[in-house]
C-alpha cells in the first residue's frame, strides 16, 4: 500500500480518537509523576499478588439484631444499653445495632424481659458503621505513610457487614498488623494567654464517641458527642478555671491534635463555662458547622477523636502475605502469560485468514486497547492476578469481536462497495453491541459485590468491553475497510 492509501485514515474521527485514547494512556501511565520513580510499571498500581505484602481480614464482634415489640423503643434501647454494657444504636426502624459479641441465645431473654422479641439475628456491623470502619482505617493507613493499601467492605447475604479486609502492598505482616492495631496520639489542650497552650488531657481519657448529630436535633449544626473518663473530667474543669475560660470562654479555645497536627480548635461555649464553675463535665459536644461543610467535619472529627481506634471490637478473621520475591517471580510470570496469549492469538488468525495484512492491524489493535484500559483503569483498581485474567480475557474477546467483522465484511471472500461494506459493518457492531451488553451485565454483579478477589477480574472485563466498543472496534472497522479496498 502507498502512504496516500492511509491519509483518509488521518482524517477519520474513529482512528483519530483511538491514536488520542493510546496518546493519553501512555502519558497517564508513563508521564504524570511519580511514573519516574516506578520503572517499566510507570503509575499502573501492583496489587500485591504481584508486588508482594500482607493482607488481614477483620471480624466485627457485633451483630445485627431484628426485633418486635408493642413498647417504646426508647426504652427498649435504654434498657439494653443497661443490661448488655454496650453501645446500642438503632439503624432502622425495628433493627439495632449491639457493638459488643452476644449469641443469639445471650441476648433473646434481655429482649424478652424487656417486652421484645428477636425476629433476625446476624453477626456484623450496619452499612454506615462498616463505612466508618472503613475511613479510620484509611485515615490511618494514609498518616502511617503507608503505600499501595486497598480496603474492601465484605457483606453477607443478609446485608450485614461482617469482615473488612485490608491489603497492603510491600508491607510485611508484621508491619501490616501494627498499622492496623496501632492508635494516634491524641491531646487535648486549652488556650492560656496569646497563643499558647496548656495540656488537658489525652486520648485515653476519652470513653466514648457517638456519632454525627444535629444539636440541637431537627436544626442545620452539626457536631460530635464524646465522653470523658472522671480524671479527665476533673483535669478539664482544673485547667478550664484556672485559665480564666470558665469567666471569659470566647477569649479560650479548646485544641484538639492528633499526632502533633491541630485537627480541632473553638471557643468555649456560654453554657460549658458556666456548667464547668459548679461541677466536672464528662459529656462533651464538639460543634463543627452547619450544612454539608459541618456534616463533613462532623465525619471527619469523629475520626479523629477515636485517634484510629474503631467504634467497634474487631478479631482477625483471617491473614496471609506474599513475599517479595514471589511476587516479583508472578509478576514476571504475568508479563509472560501476557506476551503468549498474544502471540498464540496471532497465530490462530493467521492460520485463519493467511494474510498478513489482516492479523498485523488485528494485534495493533488489540495491543492498543490492553494500552488504554491500564491507562484508565491505573485511575480505578490495582493490577493483581485477578486482573491480569481479566486483561487475558479482554484479548480474546477482542480478537474474536474483530474476527466478527472482518467475517461479516468479507462475505464468501470479496470486498464489497463501500456502501454495502458499511452495512454489513454496522450488521457487525450491532452483534459486538449485543454481545458486550451481555458481559456487562453477566460481570456487574462481581464488580458491585465486595468480593476483592474478583472484583478486579471484572472491573477490567467490563472497562475492557467498553473501550472496545467505543473506541478500538469502530476504528478497526475503518482500518481493515482502507486494506481490504486494496
Amino acid at each position: 500500500m502507498k502512504k496516500t492509501d492511509f491519509q483518509p485514515l488521518t482524517r477519520d474521527w474513529r482512528v483519530l480518537l483511538m491514536i488520542a485514547a493510546v496518546i493519553l494512556s501512555v502519558a497517564s501511565i508513563y508521564l504524570l509523576p511519580p511514573a519516574f520513580d516506578k520503572g517499566i510499571q510507570g503509575n499502573v498500581q501492583l496489587g500485591l499478588d504481584l508486588e508482594g505484602g500482607s493482607w488481614i481480614q477483620l471480624e466485627y464482634k457485633a451483630e445485627l439484631v431484628t426485633f418486635e415489640t408493642d413498647g417504646n423503643i426508647g426504652d427498649l434501647l435504654t434498657g439494653l444499653n443497661e443490661k448488655l454494657d454496650a453501645e446500642v444504636y438503632l439503624v432502622d426502624t425495628n433493627v439495632v445495632e449491639i457493638r459488643k459479641a452476644f449469641t443469639r441465645e445471650e441476648l433473646e431473654p434481655v429482649f424478652t424481659t424487656l417486652d421484645a422479641r428477636i425476629t433476625k439475628y446476624e453477626i456484623g456491623v450496619s452499612a454506615e458503621t462498616a463505612e466508618t470502619v472503613k475511613r479510620i482505617l484509611e485515615e490511618k493507613i494514609n498518616r502511617l505513610g503507608t503505600r499501595d493499601a486497598k480496603i474492601n467492605i465484605l457483606t453477607t447475604f443478609g446485608g450485614a457487614s461482617r469482615y473488612i479486609r485490608i491489603e497492603m502492598a510491600g508491607v510485611d505482616m508484621v508491619t501490616a498488623q501494627e498499622i492496623v492495631g496501632s492508635q494516634g496520639r491524641f491531646d487535648v489542650r486549652i488556650q492560656t494567654v496569646g497563643n499558647e497552650t496548656e495540656h488537658v488531657l489525652y486520648g485515653d481519657s476519652i470513653t466514648s464517641v457517638g456519632l454525627p448529630t444535629q444539636q440541637p436535633p431537627g436544626s442545620d449544626l452539626w457536631g460530635v458527642s464524646f465522653t470523658i473518663n472522671p480524671d479527665g473530667a476533673k483535669a478539664l474543669r482544673e485547667s478550664a478555671i484556672r485559665t480564666g475560660a470558665t469567666d471569659y470562654p470566647l477569649q479560650h479555645e479548646l485544641m484538639m491534635l492528633l499526632d502533633g497536627e491541630m485537627i480541632y480548635s473553638a471557643p468555649f461555649s456560654n453554657d460549658l463555662a458556666a456548667q464547668l464553675k459548679v461541677e466536672e463535665v464528662r459529656n462533651l459536644f464538639a460543634s463543627t458547622g452547619s450544612g454539608d461543610l459541618g456534616k463533613n467535619r462532623a465525619m471527619i472529627l469523629e475520626i479523629h477523636l477515636r485517634a484510629g481506634a474503631l467504634p467497634v471490637d474487631v478479631t482477625i478473621a483471617g491473614s496471609g502475605s506474599v513475599s517479595a520475591a514471589l511476587g516479583e517471580h508472578f509478576k514476571t510470570m504475568s508479563i509472560i502469560a501476557g506476551i503468549v496469549a498474544l502471540l498464540t492469538v496471532g497465530l490462530v488468525v493467521y492460520y485463519r485468514y493467511r494474510e498478513p495484512s489482516i492479523v498485523i492491524p488485528m494485534l495493533l489493535i488489540n495491543t492498543s486497547e490492553i494500552i488504554i484500559l491500564l491507562g484508565i483503569s491505573r485511575f480505578i483498581t490495582q493490577l493483581d492476578l485477578a486482573a491480569i485474567a481479566g486483561l487475558i480475557a479482554v484479548l480474546g474477546t477482542s480478537i474474536d469481536q474483530l474476527v466478527v467483522i472482518t467475517d461479516e465484511v468479507l462475505h464468501e471472500g470479496k470486498v464489497p462497495s463501500p456502501n454495502v461494506y458499511m452495512k454489513r459493518l454496522s450488521r457487525a457492531l450491532g452483534i459486538i453491541i449485543v454481545a458486550a451488553a451481555t458481559m456487562i451485565i453477566a460481570m456487574l454483579p462481581l464488580a458491585l459485590m465486595d468480593l476483592s478477589s474478583l472484583r478486579g477480574f471484572a472491573i477490567i472485563t467490563i472497562l475492557g468491553v467498553v473501550i472496545g466498543v467505543v473506541i478500538t472496534r469502530p476504528a478497526y472497522g475503518k482500518i481493515i475497510m482502507a486494506i481490504l479496498s486494496k
